[in-house]
């Protein structure tokens, strides 16, 4: 198997680490556009394999696509990060043009490959990837959902004083601090509802954190996180690799799913070795159904803007 990983900031760095540990491929391939960087980081990490226990080869390149050909699975982090008091909105000018060219170029070396999209905002690169591509839908997924879904089940386990291991909780709808939908109702703690141990009060706390949680590492950090990001990448690379059949909340194309059509919006769905293989319905209340056709109609306002773009 091999993986190529686009961006070898502290994103596609970190994501890489995990996938080389793991070793869920015999050649992963981190590109870049910088001189130099790709070629440095996967130097370090080959360098960390008899301390780790791996053997998967890391080749680095500097814009150089012929070298990821044959690619399984590419994860595309490129673009600008988000600074503290910048939206996800502000970064579509910049980071639309750069995602279209990576999935063109990686496309032209690796055609049967599954797309991974991490750049920001989210869902708007993963709609463009999808328009512009002319993929299968199945084979392009945001990871936005995986994500916020690991920020959910932190956040609850302080609540509730537990593991997050012995937590089941999602987040649907857009990966934005106003859009994305921590399913308070349907989360669970050793197969119990989680209002069985915290008030509402709490719950309500907990959801809010949980939506502003990437803001909140970007104004301590002063640039966007990175562990869980790269972490939640891998992740999915691992589900599809190894066919795993994971349920994990990702930004799909829906197609009447939801009551939504033309849109990349997070919803739960199986994933294995052919990409996104099912869309899971939850059967939202009204009130949640409603919350999430008003996360369709935000993610959509974000996608209008690729209309006004030169791409």
């Amino acid at each position: 198997m091999k993986v190529t990983v686009v961006g070898a900031g502290a994103v596609g760095a970190t994501c890489a680490d995990n996938i080389a540990r793991k070793q869920l491929c015999s050649e992963l391939v981190i590109l870049d556009i910088k001189e130099g960087v790709a070629e440095g980081k996967a130097m370090d990490l080959m360098q960390t394999s008899q301390i780790e226990g791996f053997d998967t080869k890391i080749v680095g390149s500097t814009n150089d696509y012929s070298k990821t050909a044959g690619s399984d699975v590419c994860v595309v982090t490129s673009g600008l990060p988000r600074k503290p008091g910048m939206t996800r909105e502000e970064l579509i000018g910049i980071n639309a043009g750069i995602v279209k060219t990576v999935t063109q170029n990686l496309l032209q070396h690796s055609p049967n490959t599954i797309l991974i999209i991490i750049s920001n905002p989210m869902d708007t690169m993963t709609y463009l990837t999808l328009k512009s591509s002319g993929l299968p839908k199945n084979r392009v997924i945001g990871m936005g959902g995986a994500l916020d879904s690991a920020r959910f089940r932190y956040y609850l386990s302080q609540a509730l004083g537990c593991s997050s291991n012995d937590l089941q909780a999602s987040v649907i709808g857009g990966h934005g601090d106003t859009t994305m939908i921590p399913l308070t109702r349907l989360a669970t703690y050793m197969g119990m509802p989680v209002s069985n141990f915290a008030d509402a009060d709490t719950l309500k706390k907990v959801a809010s954190d949980t939506m502003v949680g990437g803001a909140t590492l970007t104004g301590l950090l002063g640039t966007s996180a990175w562990y869980a990001p790269g972490a939640a990448g891998a992740f999915l690379v691992e589900s599809i690799l190894r066919d795993e059949k994971r349920v994990v909340p990702c930004c799909v194309s829906l197609d009447g799913e939801y009551g939504q059509k033309d849109i990349c919006l997070g919803v739960p769905v199986v994933i294995g070795r052919n990409g996104w293989e099912k869309i899971i319905d939850y059967k939202l209340n009204e009130e949640e159904q409603a919350t999430f056709n008003k996360s369709a109609d935000a993610v959509r306002n974000m996608n209008n803007v690729l209309s006004t773009l030169s791409l």
